[in-house]
């Protein structure tokens, strides 16, 4: 464990003076930090009540929004990366026809679903060897392969085991 040393910053508007502990960690520094005048990066995430990734809180980047839904990199079987949508209403993993040829694919069954306007479609089904967002990861995940979809769905079948928050710029997950 590395020594804990402090370092004083002074602001300028007034009198406040603070003590933030600086520990050597990865170069991320989080949401909340300042740089010094020599360029030295100091986390604040204390101070701004940001919480620091543990074992059971990971984050993950919004790429951007569709619809205000927020998008995502998933990686598949440890390589590839395709930007989903992160649905927290979907209650699988649904991927596009393309997704599956470029991951090799091969559908094993198929099953009912009902969609958001009430109408039952079928889809493919298969099992892939691992879905992962960050450091979360499902192995042999149950997925289903939409006909005409032009981007996949990232539901419950995925993040089922955790609480998610939806903040502006990422996602976290909060192992249960």
């Amino acid at each position: 464990m590395q020594p804990t040393q402090s370092r004083w910053i002074g602001f300028l508007s007034g009198l406040m003076v603070l003590t933030v502990p600086s520990v050597a960690k990865a170069n991320d520094p989080g949401l909340c930090f300042m740089r010094t005048s020599s360029g030295k990066t100091i986390s604040l995430g204390e101070m701004c009540k940001v919480i620091q990734p543990t074992d059971t809180v990971f984050r993950v980047p919004i790429k951007r929004r569709q619809a205000k839904t927020p998008i995502i990199d998933v990686k598949f079987n440890g390589g590839q990366v395709f930007e989903m949508v992160f649905d927290t209403g979907a209650s699988g993993i649904l991927i596009t026809q393309e997704m599956a040829k470029k991951l090799n694919i091969k559908p094993a069954g198929k099953s009912r679903f009902t969609i958001a306007d009430g109408s039952v479609v079928e889809f493919q089904t298969a099992t892939i060897l691992s879905v992962s967002v960050g450091s979360v990861v499902v192995n042999n995940a149950q997925i289903s392969i939409a006909p005409k979809a032009e981007i996949g769905l990232l539901g419950h079948g995925f993040f089922e085991n955790y609480d998610v928050k939806i903040l502006e710029k990422q996602i976290e997950f909060h192992k249960r």
